[in-house]
């Protein structure tokens, strides 16, 4: 655990000290996640984003939308907050691309927190303003990671909002969920930051029904798994989302 800690937060160093070179070099600026804030306005956030569309839970676009200001086309979930999907402008990896530069294009490719894939979603409440933050990794690319990585960003995650003050929990596995290689993660863990409250859930199991041999085949499935991690963040003033750890 300590060595998988210590290799989190060397990657993090090497991801600020690359982020500090682009800059020092003039390269335009790339908007993330985390360039929007709890309390913005839908109004206000820069239009440096991409392929708006109404969120489903973390999951693919549905109804597209012409920028964040169209939230109100997206039905309010149970917290009553609208989910709005987005991904980020991918221009600067077309410019890596076209000069070869492999560092930035590794850096710039898809929407991804730490080169890890994610569905990135803004919730917002029926005023406009930002009240949570959503990001699931998405199974559907893999690129500079691979699928069997996926649950460990939530450690990654972690390590950017500081490892103390998180309260984990493991969970025992559901009906027909059973260990990835003699490995079983199903966890979840909430944090407390001045106004934010902070989930991360992490799963790296196999669901029922996912088996190593296909039984139709009889050939080896290897992509029979789950691994996954989903990050959302809230206001602290909101209730706890009332379905729980997922």
């Amino acid at each position: 655990m300590k060595k998988s800690v210590f290799a989190c937060a060397a990657v993090l160093l090497l991801w600020t000290g690359a982020a500090d070179r682009l800059a020092a070099k003039g390269w335009p600026k790339r908007f993330t996640l985390w360039d929007i804030n709890l309390g913005d306005s839908a109004a206000t956030i820069p239009n440096e984003y991409v392929n708006y569309a109404c969120g489903t839970n973390g999951g693919p676009p549905s109804i597209p939308l012409k920028d964040f200001t169209a939230f109100k086309k997206c039905r309010p979930d149970p917290m009553g907050l609208h989910e709005v999907y987005f991904q980020y402008d991918d221009e600067l990896e077309y410019q890596a691309r076209a000069l070869d530069i492999k560092p930035e294009i590794r850096m710039y490719a898809g929407t991804t927190i730490f080169e890890f894939p994610i569905v990135a979603s803004i919730l917002f409440d029926n005023d406009g303003k930002v009240r949570g933050e959503r990001a699931v990794t998405d199974p559907r690319q893999q690129v500079a990671r691979k699928r069997d990585e996926f649950w460990e960003l939530g450690t990654f995650l972690r390590q950017r909002f500081g490892d103390a003050g998180w309260k984990c929990v493991n969970l025992p596995p559901a009906g027909g969920e059973n260990p990835v290689g003699g490995i079983f993660i199903k966890s979840n863990c909430e944090k407390t930051i001045g106004s934010a409250r902070l989930i991360v859930d992490q799963r790296f199991l196999k669901k029922k029904g996912q088996e190593a041999i296909d039984p139709v085949t009889g050939k080896p499935n290897l992509q029979a798994f789950e691994s996954s991690t989903r990050f959302e963040e809230y206001d602290a003033s909101l209730p706890p989302p009332a379905d729980g750890p997922k």
